[in-house]
């Protein structure tokens, strides 16, 4: 029996093309900035509050902010078992892993001693959950005020049976007829850096760097996203 390679997407998308997306800020209204980013079933809520002060005592940072990032997965969030609530050994990579693609564009010169905490909440994944979760921040931040140099986009790219993929759902993750590894990225074009960069699998040089551009190009999309949905928070009707 011959395989057959992977040569059509399970969902009918093209190889470079993102699943629907919805955008929207200013949706937790005790927060002082938030946003909601849905990505094919993967949804993530994000709250911001603060500066304020940071305790305990000798976190402080006399020169500068402490960026805080959380990130929680609800237990009725995924597709198949229920997800144990609390903090986990993934939740606390996923939160450190946030922190550090949103560091780079978020100016805390101006907040020493204090701390800005930024809440994310899955409540619907179909995988690009961290990627979901770090575009909810994005904007959240953004919402809240906070100076920023820039936004963030994350998305994942990756391989399915030898094929260059963009934005992985589930059963592209779970897919069993041929080798997949997925590599969620994030990317701050102003600055042209990649804030984050993982990889669950094998990849091969040339096609990571194929899919990097790939995923370059569909962060700058989903920066334009969420510009949009920013903006329509403070357009007048008409």
């Amino acid at each position: 029996m011959i395989k057959m390679a992977y040569k059509k997407r399970l969902d009918g998308r093209k190889f470079d093309e993102l699943r629907p997306i919805t955008a929207e800020v200013g949706v937790i209204p005790n927060a002082i900035g938030s946003a909601y980013f849905k990505i094919g079933k993967t949804g993530a809520y994000a709250a911001v509050y603060g500066p304020r002060d940071l305790y305990p005592r000798f976190l402080k940072n006399p020169k500068r902010g402490v960026l805080r990032c959380n990130y929680n997965m609800m237990p009725f969030s995924g597709a198949g078992d229920r997800v144990r609530p609390g903090t986990s050994r993934r939740s606390k990579e996923i939160s450190l892993v946030t922190n550090q693609a949103l560091l780079p564009v978020v100016n805390l010169d101006d907040f020493p001693n204090s701390v800005v905490d930024v809440f994310v909440e899955l409540n619907e994944t179909d995988a690009g959950s961290r990627c979901a979760g770090i575009c909810a921040a994005s904007m959240a931040l953004a919402d809240a005020g906070i100076e920023m140099k820039d936004l963030v986009g994350a998305i994942s790219i990756g391989i399915v049976d030898g094929q260059v993929v963009l934005d992985l759902d589930y059963q592209e993750e779970a897919y069993k007829d041929g080798h997949v590894a997925d590599v969620p990225m994030a990317y701050i074009p102003s600055m042209d850096k990649i804030s984050l960069l993982q990889c669950d699998g094998r990849i091969k040089k040339d096609d990571l760097l194929k899919g990097l551009e790939m995923g370059k190009k569909a962060a700058k999309q989903l920066i334009e996203i969420q510009k949009k949905a920013l903006k329509a928070k403070f357009e007048v009707p008409k």
